[in-house]
């Protein structure tokens, strides 16, 4: 089973688990954000960064998707099984839509093109630890959201259908939170990629729509009448089926 933070809650500094075959690539990484303030522990394989999240979960796990033995989006799907609120980081040379799509699909917050600056890396893992961390709501928003029979609670970061527990990832939950919390309008594919990750990054906007089919899935399989709506062009609403 995998580990659980010692502590139970964040402490300073949090902890990094980084998987890349390339030792270069993980020492420049390592280095980057060891002086920005994280703690960071390197594997050269999948198979032992999973090693030693079966003792202790770090606050954030980066991986590569090419490395000798179980694969990164292998170790991504079974990291997610094991804890939906782990914060994942996919980084990769592979730029296909569907090496994007798939990593996204098997839970990975965020896929990240090599090369990348490090300090896009640095702004990432920041934005992706806020989002992940159960704190106190942000001044101005609800300390609970509802849209028909979907409630979603920002402080303890859960979500229901029909009173029952709907499984998101962190970026899942405020993809759909922010939909909700602005449901009289459209939002844009850029206003959503800023209020997400709250970084100034040239955007891909494929990540937006890679989200929404994860939604989509997610919702059709609880035969919820909730929808995510595309606005071509734009972007997002959420919406009700027609009929309920």
């Amino acid at each position: 089973m995998i580990g659980k933070n010692e502590t139970g809650v964040h402490s300073m500094p949090q902890k990094i688990y980084l998987a890349d075959d390339e030792k270069n690539i993980r020492d420049l990484i390592a280095a980057f954000l060891t002086h920005e303030g994280f703690e960071v522990k390197t594997f050269g394989n999948g198979d032992e960064l999973l090693a030693a999240c079966n003792a202790v979960l770090p606050d954030l796990v980066i991986l590569d998707v090419m490395m000798p033995g179980t694969d990164g989006l292998s170790v991504c799907s079974a990291l997610r099984r094991a804890d939906v609120g782990l914060p994942i980081i996919i980084v990769s040379a592979k730029d296909s839509p569907y090496d994007r799509v798939t990593g996204l699909t098997l839970g990975s917050d965020d896929y990240l093109i090599k090369p990348f600056l490090p300090l896009e890396l640095a702004a990432r893992v920041r934005a992706l630890l806020r989002r992940s961390q159960k704190t106190a709501p942000p001044s101005g928003q609800p300390q609970e959201l509802a849209y028909g029979p979907l409630r979603m609670f920002p402080k303890r970061r859960d979500a229901f259908l029909n009173d029952t527990p709907l499984t998101l990832t962190p970026t899942e939950f405020d993809f759909l939170a922010y939909l909700v919390q602005h449901k009289e309008r459209a939002v844009s594919r850029d206003e959503l990629l800023q209020a997400l990750w709250q970084v100034n990054w040239q955007a891909d906007t494929r990540a937006a729509d890679d989200l929404v089919k994860r939604l989509r899935r997610k919702l059709r399989e609880r035969q919820s009448p909730v929808r995510v709506e595309t606005v071509w062009g734009f972007g997002f609403r959420i919406s009700m089926e027609a009929g309920v």
